[in-house]
């Protein structure tokens, strides 16, 4: 990974190699960057997908993998962090960041207000999370909108491996902690490879595709779900702006309500639950913001509001479909 020739990236490429070249850039470019969790040692496989590939034997006891205990090794994190390290601690799977909440959201994400700005933790929590694979609801959830609510720590869910490969870099060099959340579902999806060394701002919104109808907003998963859509609608002469939020805490509203200001018309779609997540907060606040300029209520298209279910037909009828996304468009327009 130290040769140029290893450094040039392929036109294309999917988001585990994009988030294993960051780690071994991020790792080659400052000796303060440590890994670990859960067999993420090349011994034990390099990480359940693979994305720490190759970093333990390049790079020894900077790389660790850890018995099974969130708690413990979260907390060694937040501990490494403090004292001038900057951890990347991978979760296996969202829903395991339940065990370790006390260590995140009272420790990482507090210490610099309770220290008056003197104390850091720049810790980077990835995790990875998706309905569609028959995980189980204990296995399966997105929770972005616990840590939203939780002043403190930002909040990443890339959607391509070009914006996963910037964003990570930032996050890693962030000085706060973060949470940077992978689908499962992009994993495997191609995309334009990053440029290596590439760093992407955190809290800046993309404009996918412009538009002057609807803006229709989206985030990690839903940015799969959404172009395939407003590529149907185009052909009717309906022309959406989508836009990929890449972080969700903080929003880039800056770009959000530039966009909605010009449609007048606003979906919101992501696959964690309806109730309460980052939709709502999105919807309020255009709402807030535009409503004497919105043309029509702001839409969500989210998934129902209950636990992931195992069983396929009944994993299907949970998430959102595309003609839901195509429903809430319309409806905004009728």
């Amino acid at each position: 990974m130290n040769s140029a020739a290893a450094k040039k990236a392929p036109a294309q490429c999917n988001m585990i190699q994009a988030l294993n070249w960051a780690l071994h850039d991020a790792m080659e470019a400052d000796e303060n960057v440590i890994h670990f969790g859960e067999e993420v040692g090349d011994a034990e496989g390099g990480g359940i997908v693979k994305i720490s590939a190759g970093l333990s034997t390049q790079y020894g006891s900077r790389v660790r993998s850890t018995p099974i205990s969130e708690m413990g090794f979260m907390g060694a994190a937040v501990g490494a962090a403090v004292v001038g390290f900057k951890p990347v601690v991978e979760v296996m799977l969202m829903n395991f960041v339940a065990v370790c909440m006390d260590q995140i959201t009272n420790h990482a994400a507090k210490l610099r207000f309770m220290s008056g700005g003197q104390t850091h933790v720049p810790m980077v929590i990835r995790t990875m999370t998706g309905s569609g694979f028959q995980n189980g609801g204990q296995h399966s959830d997105f929770l972005e909108a616990w840590f939203c609510h939780t002043p403190g720590i930002k909040v990443v869910m890339p959607s391509n491996p070009a914006d996963g490969y910037g964003l990570l870099r930032s996050a890693i060099e962030d000085p706060d902690p973060v949470l940077f959340i992978d689908h499962l579902n992009n994993y495997w999806t191609p995309g334009v490879a990053p440029v290596r060394g590439t760093r992407i701002p955190l809290g800046k919104a993309r404009i996918h595709q412009e538009g002057k109808d609807v803006t229709v907003i989206g985030y990690s998963r839903s940015m799969l779900d959404i172009p395939p859509v407003a590529a149907k609608l185009a052909a009717e002469g309906i022309s959406c702006e989508v836009i990929d939020l890449r972080t969700v805490s903080p929003i880039d509203m800056d770009t959000v309500l530039a966009s909605v200001k010009k449609t007048g018309r606003a979906v919101i779609v992501h696959e964690a639950v309806k109730s309460f997540g980052v939709g709502a907060e999105l919807s309020s606040r255009i709402h807030e913001a535009l409503f004497r300029e919105l043309k029509a209520p702001v839409e969500r298209v989210a998934s129902n509001d209950s636990p992931v279910p195992y069983a396929p037909p009944l994993e299907a009828a949970f998430l959102y479909s595309h003609a839901d996304i195509e429903a809430a468009i319309r409806k905004t327009l009728a």
